[in-house]
């Protein structure tokens, strides 16, 4: 396993971050693994290395971060590098367990830390943009669980640069800890956070986190077989064509999945392992976010790391790309 630092940190993460969303419960979608099988894939992470993992109070409704918990209280605490988040609705007949209020905060902080069994969380990340609460508001509570030993470092998740500006000037205004992270939607079928997104966090030290590396498994498979993938089959009409389905179809996409499938063939290696080895070429990405139902594709994934991709490489795989319509923010 290769590590680096998170952002202007000084925290050492692997490479590849695993991401926690397919753990927890069948009960709150159909693909999500149980108790026993994400066990399984967690302790093979960790054999192989990975020290970062990255989960939210909603996945699961909470029982994503009480797996994820368990399975690393059997090892040495201070080894990993745990990652969750807050925004979405934990309980609908419960107005205040949603959004980034103090109230919420607070009380949903609380509720993480129990179920992981910690005192304190290596990163707490907002999981989108509260359109509803003032920023002032946020990162003042944001900033007091990092003054109560809470959490140690804060990140973001998915918003408009303008917004990530405003909450990094805000912040160094009222003199509060800022956002370390951002955790964003990019990949090489989904480029647009080049545009302004990427430039700003390098420009102040904000280390990158990418969720969707393979665009839902378009970047796994040739794409005239893209909607046989297991979360293609739960899928509905109208979600299999959605809009960010749609997106990565468009303006070059057919063309960047055929020559990722092209160059995978030639170096003897998949096409999963070609899209993230792209992202791991990337300078301004510290950790692709890794989800996956099954022990062999998390190895396939982390022998992504050996891929070498030449610059002729790396220009042949972006060269279709083409503008598309924003998407991941919701």
């Amino acid at each position: 396993m290769e590590y680096t630092t998170l952002g202007s940190t000084g925290t050492k993460v692997s490479r590849l971050c695993l991401g926690c969303m397919s753990f927890g419960s069948s009960d709150w979608r159909d693909w999500v693994l149980d108790e026993e099988e994400s066990r399984e894939i967690i302790e093979r992470a960790i054999e192989l290395g990975i020290n970062f993992f990255d989960t939210a109070n909603m996945y699961s409704l909470g029982e994503s971060e009480r797996v994820l918990g368990d399975v690393l209280a059997e090892y040495d605490r201070d080894w990993s590098v745990v990652a969750t988040k807050v925004y979405n609705s934990m309980d609908d007949d419960n107005p205040n367990a949603q959004g980034l209020s103090r109230k919420a905060i607070e009380q949903e902080l609380a509720n993480s830390l129990d179920r992981l069994g910690m005192d304190t969380v290596d990163l707490y990340q907002i999981h989108r943009w509260d359109y509803e609460t003032p920023i002032e508001e946020t990162l003042r509570a944001l900033d007091d669980a990092v003054r109560r030993g809470q959490v140690r470092h804060l990140g973001a998740s998915s918003m408009w640069a303008y917004q990530f500006a405003d909450a990094l000037h805000t912040s160094d205004r009222l003199g509060l800890d800022r956002f370390a992270t951002m955790q964003n939607h990019y990949n090489l079928a989904y480029r647009e956070e080049e545009r302004e997104m990427l430039p700003l966090c390098a420009q102040e030290g904000v280390g990158v986190l990418t969720w969707s590396p393979l665009a839902r498994g378009f970047l796994a498979r040739p794409h005239e077989s893209f909607l046989e993938t297991t979360r293609g089959e739960f899928m509905d009409e109208h979600e299999r064509m959605s809009e960010r389905v749609a997106t990565y179809y468009a303006n070059g996409g057919d063309e960047i999945n055929e020559r990722a499938a092209e160059l995978a063939e030639e170096k003897g290696v998949t096409m999963a392992q070609v899209a993230l080895a792209w992202l791991l070429h990337q300078d301004e990405v510290d950790a692709p976010i890794v989800g996956t139902t099954s022990v062999e594709h998390l190895e396939s994934a982390v022998e992504a790391l050996e891929v070498d991709l030449s610059d002729s490489d790396l220009d042949y795989l972006e060269e279709p790309y083409g503008p598309v319509p924003v998407n991941g923010h919701e």
